[in-house]
């Protein structure tokens, strides 16, 4: 099994209730676990997450004991990944006039305008209540609306242009995945592709399409993507690369 500590588009779930203390011994570690039951999914799935819990992913007409089962089997894999975890370096939360941010695939820097009210970065300008402290709430604010504004429209045309009809398009606040796809064609987007190089913002919006063509990750699915998307692992790349700095 492949590690899985990406920030990827995650497929519809339904989470299921779990016993109070549900936990599994790793390394003598005491890892929380829940599990979730997807129309998706084909086979149980185990993933850590970045608060250092695990998730399994069940079949919907699968065993929840089969599921803690897999988890059981697969702790060697889990230990190996907590210990990736506790060494990723710990980022700073908080964005600040010298510092950088990414915007459009860049790390542009962070600079104040001489009234300490207004912060620009690449050709942007956002006011600000204090240039001198925590920026990110207002720069975030920012980036939000600019993803509201832009990522819609482009949906929207490469829709058309692969002839992939969509009801609705929202730009969300998504914590664990890029884009998501309804039954119904609905698009959501994570605002943070703004963040991103316009490569990586459209394979993630044609990956979504083609859902609307396969709703699964089927062999099927990937030759829908590749064959609008060639590029697509590529971008894949970038995402596993960067993922982690634009949380």
């Amino acid at each position: 099994m492949q590690p899985d500590l990406q920030f990827l588009p995650r497929r519809k779930s339904v989470p299921e209730p779990a016993a109070a203390g549900d936990v599994l011994l790793v390394g003598g570690q005491a890892v929380p676990v829940t599990f979730t039951r997807s129309q998706r999914a084909r086979r149980y799935i185990l993933r850590l997450k970045t608060d250092g819990t695990a998730r399994v992913t069940v079949p919907w007409r699968g065993s929840l004991a089969e599921g803690r089962r897999f988890a059981e089997r697969q702790t060697a894999w889990l230990e190996r990944q907590l210990l990736r975890l506790a060494a990723r370096p710990v980022l700073p939360t908080d964005w600040r006039v010298g510092g950088t941010v990414h915007y459009r695939g860049e790390q542009v820097l962070l600079e104040a305008h001489a009234s300490g009210r207004v912060v620009r970065f690449a050709d942007q300008s956002v006011r600000v209540t204090d240039a001198a402290g925590d920026v990110r709430p207002a720069i975030e604010k920012h980036l939000r609306k600019r993803a509201a504004c832009e990522l819609p429209p482009r949906v929207l045309e490469l829709a058309a242009l692969h002839a992939v009809a969509i009801r609705r398009v929202s730009v969300r606040n998504q914590r664990s995945r890029w884009g998501s796809c309804s039954r119904t064609g609905t698009i959501s987007l994570n605002w943070r592709l703004i963040q991103t190089p316009d490569s990586v913002r459209d394979y993630i919006i044609l990956h979504e399409l083609m859902h609307v063509r396969q709703m699964n990750h089927s062999a099927r699915f990937w030759r829908e993507v590749a064959a609008v998307c060639p590029a697509f692992e590529e971008a894949e790349l970038w995402i596993k690369r960067h993922s982690a700095l634009l949380r």
